[in-house]
């Protein structure tokens, strides 16, 4: 199942959906051994299944939220999206959220993906992505599979090399933010931007 591709009706029928241990317990001929082992599987994949349908339903919830006004306005939505649509994965991504001039959410992308410590960013990429969505400002976003959030230097540096390419064509960088599990820390709030 891949849930980015269900409506949301079908979601919340996944969330709804009654457990293989649920149906084990209505149904009287099944043998002691037999249902253990294949209740056991059948709930982690159920379970799987309903987890997968709630945090699709939560990212789709969320970027409606920062789509109806200023992405910064909200910036615990924009945190708690990024959270789920980042923190846990096990390769690094890049991710754009191109802005309005009032800073209402375009498009968020995942531009680039990369290996388990690095991900290269090509600043060229990001300015034709601003220019073909007549983008007035841009969030950048990344995460730290490693689980420290901390900005690196080279984090430092790819954010000021990003703001100066985006400048040339009059796009303003409002954020970068470096997710890693349940943290995310802040260029702006930092003082690095």
């Amino acid at each position: 199942m891949n849930p980015s591709t269900l409506s949301r009706a079908d979601l919340v029928r996944e969330l709804l959906a009654p457990t293989f241990r649920d149906f084990i317990q209505t149904t009287p001929h099944m043998g002691e051994h037999e249902t253990a082992f294949e209740g056991a599987a059948a709930n982690d994949c159920a379970l799987n299944r309903k987890l997968d349908a709630a945090r699709e339903l939560l990212l789709r919830d969320l970027h409606t939220q920062m789509c109806m006004g200023s992405v910064m306005n909200s910036p615990q939505a924009l945190r708690d999206w990024l959270r789920l649509h980042c923190a846990n994965l096990e390769h690094e991504v890049f991710l754009v959220l191109y802005l309005t001039a009032q800073h209402q959410l375009i498009e968020a992308v995942e531009l680039f993906r990369g290996t388990l410590t690095q991900t290269s960013v090509y600043p060229r990429e990001l300015v034709k992505g601003a220019l073909a969505r007549n983008a007035a400002a841009v969030v950048i976003a990344h995460n730290h599979p490693s689980g420290h959030a901390e900005p690196s230097h080279a984090d430092e540096h790819l954010t000021q090399t990003l703001k100066s390419a985006l400048s040339l064509v009059d796009v303003r960088v409002l954020d970068h933010l470096v997710v890693a599990g349940s943290q995310v820390v802040s260029f702006a709030e930092k003082g690095l931007l």
